[in-house]
């Protein structure tokens, strides 16, 4: 998925009644075009982030400094169907979007697409215009995001990588962590159009530093995922009420995110992805992809990850065993249903 902004400015009265849009009765507001790119590579992922994280942060109570228009483009015959759309932008490829655009966010599954979208043949750096601002915000190899910043030197653009946390609430509630590498001069601008979709900007350091904080982060949200999962299922074997053990998980020592806000049990909670059989969410796919990173982030810098590697492992069975589509915290129904492990 790739963001096209663009800055102007556009009166209230010029906006105000437009067919569809969250922001026609709103004052006056900076006035950002949104353009989004979909491949054939991030078909099945499109739908989610679209949804989520687009749509969620972007479309939220409107605020002075929101977003008023998005629009679409769409490529490899994958057609995106939107809704509460003030204009709408067709465009083949990411090099078109390079050519319209100077400020361009993009949000892939793989560091694979990564590449594709920035220097494959039809890629966004064989059209950048100088000084473009290249925000990524895909979670890949930090190595990758270090060369792609390289290739955007040379072509006079920046690139920054961003990757985000929070998960769809707070993609929904329009407070995602943005976690900013990269020229520490640019984070401001970085700031200012990541600011539309979360509450939590933060500057890490040189590219690359923010892929590694999220690296660290997804492999710990996996081990306490899968902890918390464990006592639970334990704690139901042992006798006790899920809902009853969660209560006191949470009041105690033992409470975590996975605990308090995503807990893994159908029918402890309301409105996350283990009430409605796990659908939706963060898939169990990327988050074997995630640790994946992290287990070659840890070879690379000699770091012991053993609970790491062994939610890989996890993970990565859990794919195998038809629950790539699911959201990662289906790994307590994993459990449930593993007689050896």
């Amino acid at each position: 998925m790739l963001w096209q902004a663009k800055e102007h400015q556009e009166p209230p009265e010029a906006r105000r009644g437009k067919e569809g849009s969250s922001f026609g009765h709103y004052g006056p507001c900076r006035h950002l075009d949104f353009r989004l790119l979909a491949s054939r590579a991030v078909r099945e992922y499109i739908s989610v982030v679209l949804s989520h994280l687009a749509f969620g942060s972007l479309l939220r109570q409107p605020q002075e400094t929101d977003t008023a228009v998005l629009g679409v483009c769409e490529m490899h015959g994958f057609e995106i169907c939107l809704y509460c759309l003030v204009s709408a932008i067709l465009v083949s490829s990411p090099a078109d979007v390079a050519e319209k655009a100077d400020r361009i966010i993009t949000m892939l599954p793989t560091s694979i697409n990564a590449i594709e979208a920035y220097s494959g043949a039809n890629g966004i750096l064989k059209k950048v215009k100088k000084g473009s601002l290249l925000i990524d915000s895909s979670t890949i190899d930090p190595a990758i995001s270090k060369e792609l910043a390289k290739e955007a030197e040379k072509m006079g653009a920046v690139f920054m990588d961003a990757p985000v946390s929070g998960g769809v609430g707070a993609a929904r509630s329009g407070n995602l962590t943005f976690m900013v590498g990269g020229v520490e001069d640019e984070f401001a601008a970085a700031q200012e159009l990541l600011g539309c979709m979360g509450s939590n900007v933060v500057y890490c350091g040189a590219v690359g530093t923010g892929q590694a904080a999220k690296i660290c982060n997804n492999m710990l949200l996996a081990i306490s995922m899968i902890g918390t999962a464990e006592t639970m299922n334990l704690g139901i074997r042992l006798g006790l009420d899920p809902k009853l053990l969660a209560k006191i998980l949470n009041m105690s020592s033992g409470r975590c995110w996975s605990s308090d806000s995503y807990n893994p049990v159908p029918g402890v909670m309301d409105g996350v992805p283990s009430a409605n059989n796990y659908q939706g969410g963060f898939g169990t796919t990327l988050m074997a992809k995630d640790l994946g990173l992290a287990q070659d982030s840890a070879t690379s810098t000699k770091s012991p990850i053993l609970l790491g590697s062994q939610a890989h492992q996890i993970y990565r069975m859990m794919c195998a065993k038809g629950y790539s589509k699911k959201d990662f915290s289906s790994v307590f129904q994993f459990l449930r249903e593993e007689e050896t492990f």
